[in-house]
């Protein structure tokens, strides 16, 4: 489910997880959400923000 959207400018999605998610091992779902393989961010970027899944709490995900 989407929360919301956030535009960013550069960054992680390391730093953008802790700060919207309260978790930085949450990157993986935010990549997932937004079909990104690099958890580093370039240029300008609207960012979906779906609700903390438990499933990433590792920062793996689901095998």
């Amino acid at each position: 489910m989407i929360v919301r959207t956030v535009t960013v400018v550069g960054g992680n999605l390391f730093a953008l997880a802790a700060a919207e998610l309260g978790d930085a091992l949450q990157w993986v779902n935010l990549a997932q959400e937004n079909a990104l393989s690099d958890p580093f961010l370039t240029g300008t970027a609207v960012i979906r923000i779906p609700s903390p899944n438990k499933a990433f709490a590792d920062g793996i995900g689901a095998q």
